[in-house]
């Protein structure tokens, strides 16, 4: 069994790669804010992220235990554009409180991601010996 390299380290390290796009895309949109023109984008991983969540492999320990599928998703986070509205005379489409909302919400969502591979890891060096 590999303790780094499996597939929930995998899939934590796909969801933290999307949070960072997902932090750049805000952060894009927030800047080009008054920019005329300039239409806000939105990076979607979620849907990705949980179809890949229930193809994680699990082994049944006991044959009346629920039975699950195996494979695991590649998927990398979209980047789409928004162009259904128009908040601005400019043809600008950035709502800049929804962006900012966003921002902190993607902000929380990166940091238990960071918590949990933070845990997974202590539980690593614990079972190495060298944990406290």
């Amino acid at each position: 069994m590999n303790l780094i390299n499996n597939e929930r380290m995998n899939l934590l390290e796909q969801s933290l790669n999307a949070a960072v796009s997902r932090q750049n895309t805000t952060a894009s949109n927030i800047a080009n804010a008054d920019t005329p023109g300039y239409k806000a984008q939105k990076t979607i991983f979620q849907h990705q992220l949980e179809a890949a969540s229930n193809q994680l492999n699990a082994h049944r320990t006991n044959e009346k235990h629920i039975q699950f599928s195996g494979g695991s998703n590649n998927g990398e986070p979209t980047v789409i554009q928004k162009n259904n509205t128009m908040y601005n005379h400019n043809e600008n489409n950035v709502d800049i409180d929804h962006e900012m909302s966003e921002m902190a919400k993607n902000q929380i969502y990166y940091n238990s991601l960071i918590e949990r591979l933070n845990g997974s890891f202590n539980s690593i060096r614990t079972a190495l010996g060298s944990g406290r």
